[in-house]
């Protein structure tokens, strides 16, 4: 696709020709572009916002979602090396925060593109290991109490047999692409990372938060927030004046 807002891999960008720098955000699991939709206008004109749209969501409902990083990667590779012609930022929540982290990796070693700074957010880093067993591959049943204890989604859209009908194929997809997905150890990113987390996220700790400083060469800040794994609905304001503060630092480093 062309820059021409039309790229279904960013189709909710508001383009800016005084923007230093652009700030690429991804998805939890089962999310949307449309997560980020806040955030389009906070940070002026000169930081333009890429909600990032992975398949099997939004317009791209009807496109196969992908169950495997690695080919995840090889997409996301393409579809973003046009951009990466300013400066570039990464955020990305729970699952997008493994995406985010292993795509500043690829882009690196195979572009020499260095993301500018890694925002992580609500995951543990990637060199501790899963606790949990996978749930990709539940039975129907089960994997919908999974899903009401995770608090992702509204009790009404569970109770909904249309609408799991089209969110269960997606989950299954995220669920399995992040589950078996295997750290590689590698050495740190230049870029600095600014690992974030919910007080009350019972399945991602502050250590495992913390963790994050071991995957970086630069400067290291860790912030948490009132809140359970998704508060960076509940909090979302709070979260953005973070995000936004830090930002302002890069911009006078650019």
């Amino acid at each position: 696709m062309s820059k021409d807002g039309n790229d279904v891999w960013f189709p909710r960008v508001k383009r800016s020709p005084t923007a230093r720098l652009r700030l690429f955000c991804f998805p939890y699991a089962g999310g949307s572009a449309l997560i980020f939709r806040n955030w389009i206008n906070f940070f002026g004109s000169q930081v333009e916002i890429y909600p990032v749209q992975l398949p099997g969501r939004g317009q791209r409902l009807h496109e196969t979602p992908f169950s495997s990083m690695d080919t995840l990667l090889d997409a996301l590779e393409d579809a973003i090396f046009r951009y990466l012609d300013k400066p570039f930022i990464f955020f990305g929540h729970s699952m997008g925060a493994t995406i985010s982290f292993e795509l500043a990796h690829r882009l690196s070693r195979t572009q020499g593109r260095e993301v500018a700074h890694l925002f992580v957010s609500g995951r543990r880093a990637p060199q501790i290991l899963d606790r949990e067993p996978p749930t990709f591959d539940l039975p129907e049943p089960e994997l919908i109490t999974e899903l009401h204890r995770l608090k992702g989604n509204p009790p009404e859209v569970l109770q909904n047999p249309e609408i799991l009908a089209l969110i269960l194929p997606l989950l299954r997809a995220d669920f399995e692409l992040i589950q078996t997905y295997r750290y590689v150890p590698k050495g740190p990113l230049k870029c600095g990372i600014t690992a974030m987390g919910g007080t009350d996220d019972y399945d991602v700790s502050r250590e495992d938060i913390q963790a994050w400083q071991e995957q970086t060469g630069g400067a290291f800040s860790m912030r948490m927030f009132p809140g359970d794994h998704f508060y960076l609905h509940s909090m979302e304001k709070m979260l953005l004046e973070a995000v936004a503060q830090i930002i302002e630092k890069i911009k006078d480093e650019i």
